[in-house]
């Protein structure tokens, strides 16, 4: 069931920096590969230590993120999480869970290397955007493009 619209969820995922230089067609396109979902308060969106596979985009609602059982953060309406997921095989690094009944959408990482695998274009910009946050969160100042 659809839920939201193409260009909702295009404009949402242009927010990502992972997305940022995508254009408006690729950021629609990748919209169209993705699953708009309604959970429950508690609804367990992610667990810690399990393997990351979905990034999420939050259009209505509120979740808590727990580390190591702690509260480290909440998220809401335009909030977003799990981007790596869909470049890396890496466990979560925190658990995820509904506060509020919950609508959002996931992105999945198999549908994001599919589209990938056909544009090639895409897979460019988004290594540039990883490129860009590696050298900008380094402690390595010798990687920094302030320092060159």
């Amino acid at each position: 069931m659809a839920l939201f619209s193409h260009d909702t969820k295009a404009e949402a995922l242009g927010r990502a920096p992972l997305f940022e230089a995508l254009s408006n067609e690729e950021l629609k396109g990748l919209a169209k590969l993705t699953e708009d979902l309604e959970v429950e308060e508690g609804k367990v969106l992610c667990r810690e230590g399990e393997t990351a596979r979905e990034f999420f985009v939050i259009v209505d609602g509120e979740v808590e993120v727990t580390k190591d059982g702690e509260r480290i953060s909440a998220l809401s309406d335009g909030d977003f999480l799990g981007e790596i997921a869909l470049i890396e095989d890496i466990p979560r690094t925190a658990t995820v869970t509904a506060t509020t009944p919950l609508r959002f959408f996931v992105l999945t990482r198999q549908s994001f290397w599919s589209l990938i695998d056909h544009q090639p274009e895409v897979e460019r910009k988004v290594l540039r955007a990883l490129a860009k946050r590696v050298l900008a969160n380094s402690d390595d100042v010798t990687v920094r493009p302030e320092s060159r």
